[in-house]
């Protein structure tokens, strides 16, 4: 477990495994580098492997700006230009993927191949950013707790919710949810108010896996489907019975 200094700000990582190219991690908006918990082993296998906690989330520091996804890519940019590891493979899970699209359009020397895992190029609909707006302004009267189900439910598909045997998955991730502090509003205000990049995905040239739940109602699968037919080089995996962290499912 380490720390590194980007932008003004200290981002918490872990690095582990042998090999001669490198994996980095990106997890999504709510989330840590402990999400990839399920991949680490087998990545450590053959690769050095680096997961990191992004700005204001995790164990990562956090600034009074700068949670937007454009500062979000240069972190990750500065972050892997300081480790001296570049070029990467760039796994990142929705909000990390994000960041892994623009990265790989904006830095493409810093990126050997990319995995965008239920993510979207695309900007909110209006009709989410409502509905999260209004979380927003609730979370800081409320704090978190009276939004725990829904978010839940928009994390992890309808089957691992019925699953027995994912129950220990949720609750583990319910946990981490109850302990984010209110001012975790300002992170999903800078993925809920992003720009659309789509333009920028003919750029990037690296392989490209896009993976998406089958069951992921927070960034449908025709959102996929656009990345895959914009990228050159890029393929398209469905996981089924699989909602938005579909990799933890």
């Amino acid at each position: 477990m380490a720390r590194i200094e980007v932008n003004g700000v200290e981002l918490f990582y872990i690095e582990g495994g042998e090999g001669t190219e490198t994996v980095v991690l990106s997890h999504g908006l709510l989330m840590d580098y402990t999400m990839f918990a399920p991949q680490w082993d087998m990545l450590a296998e053959d690769y050095r492997v680096v997961a990191y906690d992004h700005r204001g989330q995790g164990r990562s520091g956090n600034t009074p700006d700068g949670e937007d996804l454009d500062s979000l890519t240069n972190d990750a940019a500065d972050f892997i230009a300081l480790l001296g590891r570049g070029p990467v493979h760039f796994i990142g899970m929705s909000m990390g993927g994000m960041v892994g699209l623009r990265l790989a359009a904006r830095f493409p020397q810093l990126v050997r191949s990319l995995v965008l895992i239920d993510t979207s190029a695309q900007p909110e609909p209006w009709l989410q950013r409502l509905r999260f707006g209004l979380m927003c302004a609730l979370v800081p009267l409320l704090g978190v707790k009276p939004f725990l189900s829904q978010a839940l439910a928009m994390m992890f598909g309808p089957s691992t919710h019925k699953d027995p045997a994912k129950q220990p998955l949720l609750e583990k991730w319910r946990e981490k949810l109850a302990a984010l502090p209110p001012g975790i509003v300002r992170q999903v205000r800078g993925v809920m108010n992003r720009k659309d990049v789509s333009d920028e995905l003919a750029g990037i040239r690296c392989p490209t896996l896009v993976v998406f739940g089958g069951e992921d109602a927070l960034t449908p699968a025709a959102c996929s489907w656009r990345i895959a037919t914009r990228i050159n080089n890029a393929e398209a995996v469905r996981i089924e019975n699989a909602g938005h962290s579909s990799n933890l499912e």
